[in-house]
């Protein structure tokens, strides 16, 4: 039973390895390829392109590229692309305005390989090159233009720039995607300063004009509480005497009531006014007491004489 297993190890890694060695021999020999999703294999022979293989899977490379399958590894080369979209953004692109403003601009765009044999051969630098005919067409189709314009319509520049490069770059092998506006900016900081203090004051005299607005509304609600006010207490004063007059009418119908009524209020008044007054016990002394007391607060009133 061991040597049952140790001899199956054996074998089955003699055909592992075996596996790598014959694939590798294959490879080598050109019986097969296996292209990549989104990527492209190029073949070149003595400075031509005998093939190309952009479809992802297993290609049988006898079937493809003929009897030169068999020594392309040796005497020829293989180039494999990377064909899936990539994407740059450029910033601060400087234009002037129609009225001078130094403006920039970021362009963001997309691309893609569309034809590996031109984006080998007819340019050393392609995504350099773009990168310069994006920038290049932004300042020369988006300069002088209305501010108002610049601010306002991204999609319609985005789409000039597009329709400019578009052409270009697909004669390098660079198919251009899409391409948006995505900032547009003042470059001068004296100008960016003076629109913040701009726009500073326009918010201050909006406050203020809020503010007036609300005060003058404030000051027509609180007039006509007041006159409405004045009003009632106008028409309060008139009724008063009626009403009062009417009170103590009812009030003189009872005597007793009325009696004890002006007697509080005499009270009442006497405490107020703040007098001083001075209780004297009754009887017989009460008299002598009085004259007194009337002697001593008329001499301290009497004012002091020189002799």
């Amino acid at each position: 039973m061991t040597e049952f297993m140790v001899g199956f190890l054996m074998v089955f890694i003699f055909l592992f390895v075996a596996e790598f060695v014959l694939l590798g021999l294959c490879r080598l020999f050109g019986l097969y390829a296996i292209v990549q999703e989104r990527t492209a294999r190029v073949y070149m022979l003595f400075g031509k392109v005998i093939g190309i293989l952009d479809e992802p899977g297993l290609h049988f490379l006898p079937a493809k590229l003929g009897v030169a399958a068999f020594f392309i590894h040796f005497l020829g080369s293989c180039r494999v692309l990377d064909l899936r979209l990539d994407q740059e953004y450029l910033r601060s692109q400087p234009v002037n305005s129609e009225e001078g403003a130094p403006m920039g601009i970021g362009i963001w765009y997309e691309m893609w390989i569309s034809d590996p044999v031109s984006y080998l051969f007819k340019n050393t630098d392609p995504r350099g090159s773009l990168r310069a005919n994006v920038s290049n067409a932004t300042v020369r189709c988006l300069s002088n233009m209305k501010l108002a314009e610049m601010l306002e319509t991204r999609h319609n520049m985005s789409q000039t720039v597009r329709a400019e490069v578009t052409a270009k770059s697909q004669d390098w092998g660079y198919q251009l995607g899409s391409v948006y506006i995505r900032k547009v900016h003042f470059r001068d900081a004296g100008m960016i300063k003076q629109i913040e203090e701009k726009v500073v004051n326009r918010l201050r005299q909006v406050t203020s004009a809020i503010k007036q607005a609300g005060a003058n509304q404030v000051s027509v609600i609180t007039s006509s509480a007041e006159r409405e006010a004045a009003i009632e207490f106008a028409k309060a004063a008139a009724i008063r005497p009626a009403t009062l007059g009417q009170a103590l009418a009812e009030i003189a119908s009872e005597p007793a009531v009325s009696e004890a009524l002006f007697s509080v209020l005499e009270t009442q008044r006497i405490l107020a006014g703040g007098a001083r007054f001075t209780m004297l016990p009754s009887g017989p002394h009460a008299r002598i007491l009085a004259d007194l007391l009337a002697t001593d607060t008329a001499a301290k009133a009497r004012p002091a004489t020189t002799s």
